[in-house]
């Protein structure tokens, strides 16, 4: 059992930059894919970027590369997300998650899920 806390949404004005963070409880934290996707109101659920196990392999949706930064601290059991340059249009909740086997930008392969934290652009 693996439980998700995000911590670093906020408003930001256009151009400006985030760094979410998901702290993990439970078991063999360094063993999950961890990820983030992100849910604007009105829109379907979208793949953000992942990481490996061991960090070192990543990867992103087309929409947020050059912009976004997924990393994590196996030690501190936690992942970030560094979020530059941010447009109105990527404003949404965002939701970490837990996963084992290999990366995958499908969301039902991620079996643990955050309860999210709120980003929003302002233009």
């Amino acid at each position: 059992q693996v439980q998700l806390v995000e911590s670093g949404g906020g408003l930001v004005q256009a151009g400006g930059s985030l760094r979410l963070s998901c702290a993990a409880s439970g078991r063999a934290f360094s063993s999950y894919v961890m990820g983030w996707f992100r849910q604007a109101p009105g829109k379907e659920r979208e793949f953000v970027a992942h990481i490996s196990w061991t960090g070192g392999i990543t990867d992103y949706a087309d929409s947020v590369k050059g912009r976004f930064t997924i990393s994590r601290d196996n030690a501190k059991n936690t992942v970030y997300l560094q979020m530059n340059s941010l447009k109105p249009e990527d404003a949404a909740v965002y939701f970490c998650v837990a996963g084992l086997g290999t990366p995958t930008v499908v969301a039902e392969q991620y079996r643990y899920w955050g309860q999210g934290t709120q980003v929003t652009v302002s233009s």
